[in-house]
C-alpha cells in the first residue's frame, strides 16, 4: 500500500509540477551511505555498514539518492527521523553530511534506472564541508549565482 502510495505522490507532482523551494540541478555524484550499528563489537567500537550510490540531482538543502536496495543489513533507510550519513564524491574533494529522508520511490518501472530513489534534505555538514558543497552547487551550470 505504500508504494502505491509514493506512486501516486510521485505522479501528481509530475502532473502539478514540483513545489520544492530550491531548485535542483541534474548531476550524478558518486556516494557511500552509512548507519551506525546499535551493537558494538568485542573491541567496543560500532560496527558500520555502508552502501555506494549516485546522486540524481542536488541542492543547496538536499539531494536526490540513487541506491541499490531500501535496506542496509536489517535497517530501512527511510523510517522516521533516520538520519543517513553521507560522504559524497564532489570533483574538489569529498564532503561528509546528514540527510533526514522525506520519501523514496522504487526504480523498477523507471527507463534507466534500478533500485530507490530517495529524497532527502541536509540536516548537518560540517563548516568546512558546507562550504566546498555550496561552492561547488554554485558552480552548476544553469544556476543563478
Amino acid at each position: 500500500m505504500a508504494e502505491l502510495t509514493r506512486s501516486i505522490v510521485a505522479r501528481v507532482r509530475q502532473y502539478f509540477g514540483d513545489r520544492r523551494h530550491q531548485t535542483r540541478q541534474k548531476v550524478c555524484l558518486s556516494f557511500s551511505l552509512s548507519l551506525a550499528s546499535q551493537t558494538k563489537s568485542l573491541n567496543g567500537t560500532r560496527r558500520v555498514s555502508t552502501m555506494q550510490g549516485h546522486t540524481l540531482d542536488v541542492s543547496p538543502n538536499g539531494l536526490s539518492l540513487i541506491i541499490p536496495k531500501i535496506t542496509l543489513g536489517e535497517h530501512h533507510l527511510v523510517g522516521e527521523n533516520r538520519p543517513l550519513n553521507v560522504k559524497l564524491e564532489l570533483p574538489a574533494g569529498p564532503v561528509e553530511m546528514q540527510l533526514i529522508p522525506i520519501r523514496y520511490e522504487s526504480l523498477d518501472e523507471h527507463e534507466t534506472e534500478t533500485g530507490y530513489l530517495i529524497g532527502a534534505r541536509i540536516v548537518g555538514m560540517p563548516d568546512g564541508d558546507r562550504a566546498k558543497f555550496a561552492d561547488y552547487v554554485s558552480s552548476l551550470p544553469g544556476r543563478k549565482r
